[in-house]
């Protein structure tokens, strides 16, 4: 009986409600992960939180022939603090971010942040690095990457590389990520004492993507601005930036970020509505930072 009543909802709304078929694999080792990355290629996706991924089966907007679930594989869970950065690996829940250790200015940035992800089976669940490989224009943490300059790790059975997170969104839901590559951690830079850090969103619902979202990090001369939902990928506000380091007021370098953001149009959201929410966001963050 709920098969029938799948069938009828799925030919009434025009969409799949469950996955088409796949192969499952659940490696136990990296190495084991790559070398199936690399026989089924684009064929293939990878399983970490699945939040994201799990949606985008069931609606059959992908059809991947195998799913390769990392879970098993040890060591991916780590967020160590080495070399003056904070490495994040491929299996860090959102939920480990959302409290902050003392005053340390990066995990209080991170805990701001975390807070607006979802609700908290998608935060239990769901993963930093898997976000970023997801790329949706309006998510958090791709706009964190861009605005801290963070380095992903990309593995393959032919190598790692480290990609800028400036270079590594290419668009909507687009990355440089090739399909047999595995993304194992993203490192970010720890910042010092003194560094006062913002980040304020607008958003629908308390479960949607963001509309909008602003990241500001004032360290010393160097006013870091990034946004979430300014373009088809996570915006730095280069010359937001550069009003604010040359002594514009906040408001003059909100107003200059929402100058520079190429929004983009949505059925619930013009182009110039999510210009306006910029400027605003990217005010107040700074403004947060600065209290």
């Amino acid at each position: 009986m709920a098969d029938r009543r799948d069938d009828r909802r799925e030919r009434r709304t025009g969409h799949a409600l469950k996955p088409a078929p796949f192969e499952y694999r659940r490696p136990g080792s990296v190495d084991e992960a790559l070398e199936l990355l690399a026989r089924y290629g684009d064929d293939a996706r990878v399983l970490a939180g699945g939040q994201s991924l799990m949606l985008e089966l069931n609606y059959r907007r992908i059809e991947p022939r195998l799913l390769v679930d990392i879970n098993g594989i040890p060591g991916l869970d780590r967020a160590d603090a080495t070399g003056g950065r904070l490495r994040i690996g491929a299996l860090a829940r959102h939920a480990r971010f959302e409290r902050s250790p003392g005053n340390d200015p990066l995990g209080l940035l991170l805990a701001r942040l975390s807070h607006f992800i979802g609700h908290p089976p998608i935060r239990n669940r769901g993963t930093m690095v898997g976000s970023l490989a997801y790329a949706h224009p309006a998510a958090e943490w791709p706009a964190l990457a861009v605005a801290l300059d963070a380095e992903l790790t990309l593995v393959s059975v032919g190598g790692t590389r480290s990609v800028p997170a400036r270079s590594f969104f290419s668009g909507a839901f687009r990355t440089e990520r090739r399909p047999d590559e595995l993304i194992t951690e993203v490192s970010l830079p720890l910042l010092t004492t003194g560094t006062r850090v913002g980040f304020v969103e607008h958003r629908r619902t308390r479960a949607s993507f963001a509309v909008v979202a602003a990241v500001a990090v004032l360290e010393d001369a160097a006013p870091r601005i990034a946004v979430a939902g300014g373009a088809d990928r996570p915006l730095r506000a280069a010359v937001a930036e550069q009003v604010l380091a040359g002594g514009g007021s906040f408001a003059e370098a909100a107003s200059a970020a929402a100058a520079e953001s190429q929004p983009l149009a949505e059925p619930h959201c013009s182009s110039e509505y999510r210009r306006h929410v910029i400027e605003v966001v990217v005010r107040r963050a700074l403004e947060q930072a600065a209290a």
